[in-house]
Parts: C-alpha cells; sequence; structure tokens
C-alpha cells in the first residue's frame, strides 16, 4: 500500500511539475526564459531530514556580488516547482530565489508537523544553505508563500532575525480560529487538507491524531488540539515577530473556506511594523493562480513591490499608499484604508426583535455553498450561495429582514450578532447567514458563520456574541439585508442533539441585533 501510493506520487509529481512549466513558458514569452539559471537541489533540513529544492539565480551571477534573497515554502501538498514562474521573474529583477518542498510532501523527507516546530527550523537550515552556496545577501533575506508556505513564512520571521521581509499569501494567524472558529468544525476544510495530505504526504501520527479528534468532536482532546494550534500559530508569537521588525505584507480572499478572511485583519491589527493587508474576491489562494502560471496578478505584482522596497530599498511608493487594500466581491477598484478599523467605523444595526424558536436537526436550505467551488463561482461571475428567503421553513429557520434600502449600502468589515439563546439541550450548533434579498425574495449569500456551545443548562438563556466572516459586499438599493439562523450545514460539524429546539429572544434591557459595518457614502 505504502509502495503503491509513493509510486503515485512521483508519477504525480512529474505531471504537476509538467503543467507548472508548461504555464511558465506560456507565461514568460516572449521574454528571455533562459535570463535566470535554474538549479534542482537536495538540502538538509532539522535532524537532517531531506528537502527537496530548487534555486533560480539571476543571470551573469558569477559570485562577484550578491542579491537579495527569497526563500519560498510549498502550499500544502503541491511540489516545489509551485513557485517556478515566480522564482524566474524574480530572479531576473536580481534575486537568488529558493524553493523547497516541505518536510512530509512529494519527494522531501519526514513527516507532515503542520508548521511546527521542525518546519521553523527548516526554515532557517535552508536559509543558512543559501548563504553558504549562492550569491544571496545576508544582510537582505524574505519569505513568502502561499497557504502552507504562507503560515511557515510567518512563523520564520517570529523566529529568524535574519528575515526583514515577509509576503503572506492566503495564509493563517491563528490555526484555531481558521478551522475551528466558533467552536465548530469546519468539515470539508479539514477533510480536504486530511486527503491532500495523505495523497502528496506522510501525516505524522501526532497529526492523524488531531484529525481523529477532530472529526469525532472529542472535547476530552479539545484543549490539547488547541494547545497543538496555537504553537502553529503566528498570533502567539506576534510580540516575537513585531521585535525581530520583519516587514509584513498579508493578502487573503473574501471567500477563503480554508483560513477566513477574520484571522488576518485581527492579527493585522497586533503587528506594529511595516505593514500592509489586502483582501480581494475568491476563495483559499484562487487571488494568486494566474500568478504561478506566470500570467499578470495583483497579488504578486504587489508582492514583488514589497520585497523592491523593503530589500531592494526601491522607491516605490508602496510604503506611501494606504495600507490596507480592499477590493469589492461586487464591483469596482481597490478601495484603501488607514488602518482595518476604519474599515468598518461606521455601522448600521437590524433588528432581531421577537421571540423565535426552531427545531434543530434538518437543513433549512440556508447554507454556506461548497468548499472552494462556491467561493469561486462568486470571484469569476458573481455567484454567491443563493437561497429563497420566503420560502425557508421558518421551522427549521429563524428569519428578520430589514426595510429596503433607499441607496446602496457597501458592506465593508466584520458583522456581528449579538442574541439571547435559550436551547432545550445542553449542547447544540446554530449556522448564523446574512443575506442581500432582492424584490423576488432570492438571497445572496454575503455572509456567515458557526457558533457551538457545551455544558449549558437547558431552558436558561445565555447571550451569543458572534463575530461573521468579513466581506466587502455591495447591496444595491431596493434591496433588503436579512438575517437568517439554522442549526445544519454541510460545511460544519453540527452537536444539536435529537430533538432540539432554540429560541431566541430580544429583551427589552438587552435587545438581539446584528451590527453591519459600511462605508460611508
Amino acid at each position: 500500500m505504502g509502495h503503491g501510493r509513493t509510486t503515485w506520487r512521483t508519477s504525480a509529481v512529474g505531471v504537476v511539475s509538467a503543467a507548472l512549466i508548461a504555464g511558465t513558458v506560456v507565461g514568460l514569452a516572449p521574454a528571455a526564459q533562459a535570463a535566470s539559471s535554474v538549479r534542482f537541489v537536495d538540502i538538509t533540513g532539522d535532524g537532517g531530514t531531506v528537502l527537496k529544492a530548487n534555486v533560480v539565480t539571476p543571470a551573469g551571477a558569477d559570485g562577484s556580488h550578491s542579491y537579495p534573497l527569497i526563500v519560498l515554502p510549498t502550499s500544502w501538498g503541491l511540489p516545489q516547482v509551485e513557485y517556478l514562474a515566480q522564482a524566474q521573474k524574480l530572479a531576473d529583477s536580481g534575486y537568488v530565489v529558493l524553493t523547497y518542498n516541505v518536510r512530509g510532501f512529494w519527494q522531501s523527507g519526514g513527516e507532515i508537523e503542520v508548521a511546527g516546530p521542525p518546519d521553523i527550523a527548516d526554515a532557517s537550515k535552508v536559509i543558512d544553505w543559501a548563504l553558504a552556496n549562492t550569491p544571496a545577501d545576508p544582510r537582505h533575506i524574505g519569505m513568502a508563500g502561499v497557504s502552507y508556505g504562507a503560515g511557515i513564512s510567518l512563523l520564520a520571521a517570529a523566529h529568524d532575525k535574519r528575515i526583514k521581509a515577509v509576503a503572506a499569501l492566503s495564509g493563517w494567524a491563528d490555526l484555531i480560529d481558521s478551522i475551528y472558529s466558533g467552536r465548530t468544525q469546519h468539515v470539508q476544510a479539514g477533510a480536504l487538507l486530511d486527503g491532500a495530505g495523505i495523497i502528496t504526504g506522510r501525516e505524522s501520527p501526532e497529526l492523524r491524531e488531531i484529525f481523529d479528534n477532530f472529526y469525532a468532536s472529542n472535547l476530552t482532546k479539545e484543549q490539547e488540539m488547541i494547545d497543538w494550534g496555537r504553537k502553529r500559530s503566528a498570533a502567539t508569537y506576534v510580540d516575537q515577530l513585531n521585535k525581530n521588525g520583519a516587514a509584513v505584507l498579508m493578502a487573503n480572499a473574501w471567500g477563503d473556506t480554508i483560513f477566513p478572511a477574520n484571522s488576518y485583519a485581527d492579527f493585522y491589527e497586533k503587528l506594529t511594523v511595516p505593514k500592509r493587508l489586502e483582501m480581494r474576491p475568491g476563495d483559499h489562494a484562487t487571488a494568486e493562480l494566474t500568478g504561478l502560471f506566470g500570467l499578470p496578478n495583483d497579488v504578486w505584482t504587489d508582492t514583488g513591490r514589497w520585497f523592491d522596497h523593503y530589500l531592494k530599498g526601491a522607491d516605490n511608493g508602496i510604503d506611501r499608499e494606504q495600507p490596507v487594500q480592499l477590493k469589492s466581491r461586487s464591483a469596482g477598484g481597490y478601495e484603501g484604508y488607514p488602518d482595518w478599523k476604519s474599515v468598518g467605523a461606521t455601522r448600521t444595526k437590524l433588528a432581531l426583535a421577537g421571540s423565535t424558536t426552531i427545531h434543530a436537526n434538518i437543513d433549512s436550505g440556508a447554507d454556506g455553498g461548497i468548499v472552494f467551488l462556491s467561493s469561486i463561482l462568486d470571484q469569476v461571475a458573481q455567484l454567491p450561495p443563493v437561497a429563497s428567503i420566503p420560502l425557508l421553513p421558518r421551522r427549521w429557520a429563524a428569519v428578520w429582514q430589514s426595510e429596503r434600502y433607499g441607496t446602496a449600502q457597501q458592506v465593508r468589515g466584520t458583522a456581528t450578532l449579538h442574541t439571547t439563546l435559550t436551547p432545550t439541550k445542553e449542547s447544540g450548533t446554530l449556522i448564523a447567514y446574512l443575506y442581500d434579498v432582492g424584490p423576488l425574495g432570492f438571497g445572496k449569500l454575503v455572509t456567515n458563520a458557526p457558533f457551538t456551545w457545551h455544558g449549558r443548562t437547558p431552558g436558561e438563556p445565555f447571550d451569543v456574541n458572534l463575530d461573521l466572516f468579513s466581506t466587502a459586499y455591495d447591496v444595491p438599493a431596493g434591496h433588503r439585508l436579512a438575517l437568517v439562523v439554522d442549526t445544519v450545514d454541510p460545511l460544519y460539524i453540527e452537536h444539536n442533539p435529537s430533538g432540539a429546539q432554540l429560541t431566541f429572544s430580544s429583551p427589552p434591557d438587552d435587545p438581539s441585533y446584528v451590527s453591519v459595518p459600511v462605508r460611508e457614502q
């Protein structure tokens, strides 16, 4: 069985490599593809683990002078040729670029550690190797990556003072808050990562146990899982990152179903180093995808500008631009803000009046969509998940709607739900959805988020305060906003016992509401 999987992996790496290299050739033509040189090398990582890598050096590099170094760890499940197109572009503009396959995947040795201490130590070993074997300048070192590579880059910058600039694209700052937000397992996201790890890598026994406990909702292991995730989260080391001083660019997509945008936004506010936050339409890593084939791409263009300024000292103006750059899912160009707090500074409230009881265990038809597919459709065709709000069965879904808006409402930032909940069982799950509802009653999903509780006294009310996933969406004039709450969504594992009922109320001294951040007109 193991031999068959290894054989498959060896064959598949050739297919993936061929596709990426073919894309590189197409993307770089008619530019001079031969301008930079590529070497495939083995690097000894932490504990003697062999890491497969490639090095791209500028044309004419003869050792007479040094160049800034950029290190690119691979994404989860992808081989080291992932970044070849961008590595060649960066090398042609005067960088030594080293991309390496992280341990546990493809032909690199070791087991998958999920950005654990061995992965962080590997990053420093890779830098050591580059300084000893290439014309890399030890004073000007950067790291970047997509997804898994982004998380490792941020963590490495918190542990290695030599790293002066980072571009973390579609990564995470808080691993647990990403796949266990609202104390709810994001099961489609977890299963996607698990499946890719099994097919393209070698999961460690520790990781296998984490996944098994995750799926089984093993509350006796919950704190252990949280501690495991914190060790692998840049948010845990934000003080070290600030002390080391690396300039940090973070980019993510509004519809990222693996690492929701909230995690980056909260982390960004805690950084005191030179920083930039970019948010665009799309799902996990889809905003960067075309750049991996050498095609024009805003994310990679800004990554290049970031390194040019903070590693080369180029006066390209990126440090003088508004550091928070957002692009709406609806239409239009980029909007600049001085900080994340300014994005949601103006808010409007949708009152959740009255008392409403719903029955659990049945999907009402209001859903967050399908991992990857739904947000990609939203990105390319502005087609988010849709529900007919008037037809949602009120037995299984609670629904509140605003009046029709006379002007367009530009939702920007993080909407928050506050309500009083009385359950009939000690545990349960709810999912809150915010919809843009048109004249015919069809609602387009603006944002959503899950919330789970355990150990509550049946029949005793308690407050629910829930941040929905951050977004940028334009609600047209004449439309309404609607909040829908139900108890089942295929994206998440739900914890509602059979026969459970949930009652939402709005006490006079503590009214329920949804607070929606809107851009000032």
